[in-house]
């Protein structure tokens, strides 16, 4: 599952990136997802909107394994 969601991230990191973040992969186990905002994403108040309606979202459509998606 792990290359699944790197391959989703890879499609929405140019989005992330155009706005000067980054997302990185952390961890899979057993339907979470732990990922790391980068750059401009860290700190960021829109950090937590882009995580759960866009990045969340889409693993979730795309993989549907996926039950939960966290920030460290």
């Amino acid at each position: 599952m792990r290359e699944k969601v790197e391959a989703v991230l890879a499609q929405i990191r140019p989005a992330i990136q155009a706005h000067g973040g980054d997302v990185e992969l952390v961890n899979v186990n057993e339907g979470v997802v732990t990922l790391s905002l980068k750059g401009a994403c860290f700190g960021c108040p829109m950090a937590t909107i882009t995580l759960h309606q866009g990045i969340e979202r889409m693993l979730k459509d795309q993989i549907p394994e996926v039950k939960e998606v966290i920030a460290v």
